[in-house]
């Protein structure tokens, strides 16, 4: 930087906005972070899901199905068919990918099985929350009508004691 800007720079003070310094106190709490952090293991999680479907279950419901690829079960809308659905996709062929819908479906039910689980066991391990305070009994019937006497007796003795416990 140049002398003159320096000394300028140095005798403008340069005034942070009001919405950055709140960007900054939300951005380093504890749960946005924590947020962050989930969605990384998420995404990481979502790959061994992936590999679950692909790699475990699809074989073996392929087999159940009789041999069928269970990835490539598809039906050609428009165009022609070729010998995968991205072949055939890419030969410009309009698709119902089914096959890709049904991991697709069976991606969520595994994720949102593990999010089940992992719920579950994390509220269990949480220390159960303090009871709320039972709000004070109001007077007993006997508290109530002795209270009544006494208004009754400061009434007539001229009101001069207000009335209290």
């Amino acid at each position: 930087m140049s002398d003159l800007a320096n000394k300028i720079g140095g005798k403008i003070p340069i005034k942070e906005p009001a919405w950055l310094k709140e960007f900054k106190t939300f951005i380093m709490r504890g749960n946005v972070i924590d947020l962050a952090v989930g969605v990384v293991i998420g995404a990481a999680f979502t790959a061994i899901v992936s590999s679950v479907v692909e790699d475990l279950i699809n074989p073996i419901v392929g087999i159940l199905m009789g041999g069928i690829d269970f990835s490539n079960l598809f039906i050609v809308l428009f165009g022609e068919r070729k010998a995968s659905l991205d072949m055939t996709r890419q030969g410009g062929a309009s698709v119902l990918a089914i096959g890709a819908f049904l991991n697709a479906v069976i991606k969520f039910l595994i994720v949102g099985f593990a999010v089940f689980w992992l719920v579950r066991i994390l509220n269990r391990l949480q220390p159960a929350k303090p009871a709320e305070p039972a709000p004070p009994p109001g007077p007993t019937p006997t508290e109530a009508l002795l209270a009544e006497i006494r208004d009754e007796l400061r009434a007539r003795r001229g009101g001069s004691n207000p009335p209290g416990p």
